[in-house]
């Protein structure tokens, strides 16, 4: 029997990392009963792109239960805009269904309590899809340290850099307001607490950052004329703007709008643009943090993430009492201005030699990780590892919580405990 799925939030990426897969390579197994969204528009590109399954029942935001009712899915998948995640993830547990959500899990500290504790009242249970953990090279990292040949962690270092493309684009759409997507140490930074926390195996407790807005809003250095309002396709200073200029002569693809170009669309939705002036004074988030987190083990984070850099990727060193592994990894190359070697891993043992490991890299998007994910979740995770790949609620609640006390610590100028933005949450990590 099929698998039944809805989605709530039909995003770009539900309908390319979730629609599509379940209609196309998981149709034997896999069923998607229902759509729901604020925005009609997004119907109709759903039946645009996937012209044969156009007599997919949708549903508005507030018919969630008319949806349940009428559709019975089994599992519900929420990747709409991020601030609308714990409704629907709560809902969802609150009718005994499973969910799959994209990441951040929700934008504060507050709401991954509220999902906790729905899904300890629920019989379903909450993935969060943290793509990252399947890439090649991070699992490999996962298999070393789950080895032991580091011995017990004591630090690591992680330096995150976005390009000028890259980094820029979030300051173009909705995630530039905090009350829409908890910031960036959320919206982004949830990504890399969530792979150190996997990688090390230990839970956060404390943390202590400074952060900034260096780069984009009304104060940028780079802003050619102060006026808000602006959108990049209709900009009198385009052709002063440093960032404009730079990608829009090289025609390089957009995530965002690419595919809807080619469909003759110019905006896929109602009263939305993604392409937002990044320095317009609306922007109430930082583009630039620096962060120290304490673990449960012992081991302690020194992050740091800048969203305006000449290049994208980053540089990590994870330090044991037996060893230390560093690896540098470098996104995009179509966009870095020099050549890019391909990442292998660096392993020194404390009394030794210097090892290079080579990990077969995979195509697909997130370093080769979502084809894999995706085989976890509609085909059932790989029960033959030695440990678990796909993440849950516990690992989605401590990797906002950490970004949510990044923020909070930068802004208040002293260590946030982790467990107090949490709200004091002391349950299981997991379920039984």
């Amino acid at each position: 029997m099929k698998k039944k799925y809805a989605i709530c939030g039909v995003s770009g990426r539900a309908l390319g990392m979730f629609a599509k897969p379940i209609l196309t390579t998981y149709a034997p197994r896999c069923e998607l009963v229902a759509l729901l969204d604020t925005d009609p528009e997004r119907f109709e590109l759903f039946r645009t792109r996937f012209p044969e399954h156009s007599a997919t029942a949708v549903y508005g935001e507030e018919e969630f239960d008319r949806m349940i009712e009428e559709t019975k899915p089994d599992v519900v998948i929420v990747a709409g805009r991020d601030d609308t995640h714990a409704r629907y993830i709560v809902a969802a547990l609150e009718h005994d269904r499973d969910v799959i959500t994209e990441k951040p899990m929700v934008t504060t500290g507050a709401d991954a309590r509220r999902v906790l504790e729905a899904e300890r009242a629920s019989k379903g249970n909450v993935t969060v899809t943290f793509n990252y953990r399947y890439a090649p090279v991070h699992d490999k990292i996962k298999e070393m340290v789950w080895e032991g040949r580091l011995g017990r962690i004591t630090s690591v270092d992680l330096n995150w850099y976005l390009d000028t493309y890259h980094g820029a684009s979030y300051f173009k759409r909705w995630n530039r307001r905090r009350e829409l997507s908890g910031g960036l140490s959320i919206h982004k930074s949830t990504h890399h607490f969530d792979l150190v926390g996997w990688w090390i195996n230990q839970r956060p407790i404390e943390a202590f950052a400074y952060g900034a807005l260096h780069y984009y809003g009304s104060e940028g250095e780079l802003n050619p004329e102060r006026v808000d309002g602006r959108h990049c396709g209709t900009c009198t200073a385009a052709s002063r703007c440093a960032y404009y200029t730079r990608w829009n002569a090289r025609h390089v693809k957009d995530d965002h709008l690419g595919l809807l170009a080619a469909e003759g669309r110019q905006f896929p939705y109602t009263g939305y643009r993604p392409d937002q002036c990044i320095f317009d004074s609306e922007i109430d988030i930082e583009d630039t943090y620096a962060a120290a987190i304490r673990y449960n083990g012992g081991a302690l984070l020194s992050y740091s993430v800048n969203f305006s850099l000449p290049y994208e990727g980053y540089r990590l060193a994870i330090n044991g009492t037996k060893g230390r592994l560093e690896t540098t990894e470098y996104h995009a190359p179509s966009r870095t201005p020099f050549p890019t070697p391909v990442q292998t891993i660096d392993y020194f043992p404390l009394f030794g030699s210097k090892e290079t490991i080579h990990v077969v890299h995979r195509e697909g998007g997130h370093g080769g990780g979502d084809p894999l994910l995706l085989n976890d979740l509609f085909l059932g995770e790989d029960r033959s590892r030695p440990y678990s790949v796909l993440s849950g609620a516990a690992d989605g609640a401590y990797s906002v919580a950490t970004g949510e006390a990044v923020w909070r610590s930068a802004k208040e100028g002293k260590p946030v405990a982790i467990q107090d933005v949490l709200a004091g949450w002391k349950g299981e990590l997991t379920k039984a």
